[in-house]
């Protein structure tokens, strides 16, 4: 690549890091002179470039405004940044119904790559390995979720049309507070107005958002990913779990995330160790119980059973177990 054709796409580096360029400080960052920058300006005018010329004391050239120009430049950080970004947000449910989009987008960048990056990029996907996730990710429509996105953003009201889990079909007006992603799903928690109560909603269940007219406050210190937590942690489930486990929240919550387990732990009184004797108090809502003996078991911590009785007999039968299988002898071969 000659010298002048290579200052020519740096200026349009330049001019795609957004805002206004003055020509001394093209020139400058070209390390050309200013007539020479106005000669680049006009051969990327040549290739339909819209580069806007700003004139006066202040003024100096621009990319018109939304305008998105190959070539795609990518140091070799930035295209595995890109590409393993895009390969999470499908493992993790981060895409949007348009499932095509993340395979087609890497296809995109891995053709415009020099061949040595392209192979060592493709060595990483193909050696790449996810552990298993928690449900089968569910991903919502584009335009919903950009829809809805923009309500947050600007504090406006929307409609939106919802099927709930057990089939019934509403439409509710929203003051929208924040976007969520947890666990391969996608929420919006906000306002409900037509009880005056705040609700959080799937993504994924929603065929449809409309933006209203007006605009709300959202209260101050809303913290939205913390409300959705709570509220799946609260939503009414087969089995109502209460125990006690000798530990901190931090600790209990390495097995028990929040999503799941409400951990309450006790006033801690002044100058008294805070881990010993420091009972929390954790409440879960689960349609199984099956799991958590296991789950307790590598807590590795004391724990008593508050409710429900059944749970004592799951806790008990691992128990007795895991003894059987201590005891037991390996066959002669």
């Amino acid at each position: 690549m000659t010298r002048p054709i290579a200052r020519v796409l740096t200026l349009l580096e330049l001019l795609q890091g957004g805002g206004l360029r003055t020509v001394a400080e093209l020139a400058e960052r070209l390390d050309v002179d200013e007539r020479t920058v106005r000669r680049y300006v006009d051969h990327l005018v040549d290739l339909d470039v819209p580069v806007e010329s700003v004139r006066g004391r202040y003024g100096g050239y621009r990319l018109a405004s939304g305008y998105r120009m190959p070539p795609l430049m990518l140091s070799d950080d930035e295209a595995l940044a890109v590409l393993l970004g895009l390969i999470a947000g499908r493992r993790a449910g981060l895409t949007t119904t348009t499932g095509t989009a993340a395979e087609t987008a890497a296809a995109k960048i891995r053709r415009v790559l020099p061949e040595r990056l392209r192979h060592r990029l493709d060595a990483v996907s193909g050696s790449l390995a996810f552990t298993a996730e928690p449900g089968e990710p569910t991903a919502p429509e584009s335009a919903v979720l950009l829809s809805i996105a923009d309500a947050v953003r600007h504090h406006r009201p929307i409609s939106i049309r919802y099927t709930a889990a057990d089939g019934r079909r509403s439409e509710r007006t929203l003051h929208p507070y924040g976007l969520v992603a947890h666990s391969g799903r996608w929420y919006v928690t906000g306002v409900d107005v037509a009880v005056g109560e705040e609700r959080t909603f799937r993504l994924d269940r929603i065929a449809g958002a409309r933006t209203l007219p007006g605009a709300f406050e959202p209260p101050a210190g809303f913290d939205p990913a913390e409300r959705v937590l709570t509220g799946l942690a609260t939503a009414p489930y087969r089995h109502e779990v209460t125990l006690r486990i000798q530990g901190t929240a931090e600790q209990i919550h390495t097995r028990l995330p929040a999503g799941i387990a409400i951990v309450v732990e006790p006033p801690v009184e002044s100058g008294a160790d805070s881990d010993a004797g420091h009972w929390s108090r954790v409440e879960l809502r689960v349609e199984r119980l099956d799991w958590l003996p296991a789950v307790l078991a590598s807590l590795d911590r004391p724990f008593l059973i508050e409710r429900p009785d059944e749970l004592r007999d799951l806790v008990v039968a691992l128990a007795d177990r895991l003894t059987d299988s201590d005891r037991r002898t390996p066959p002669q071969v």
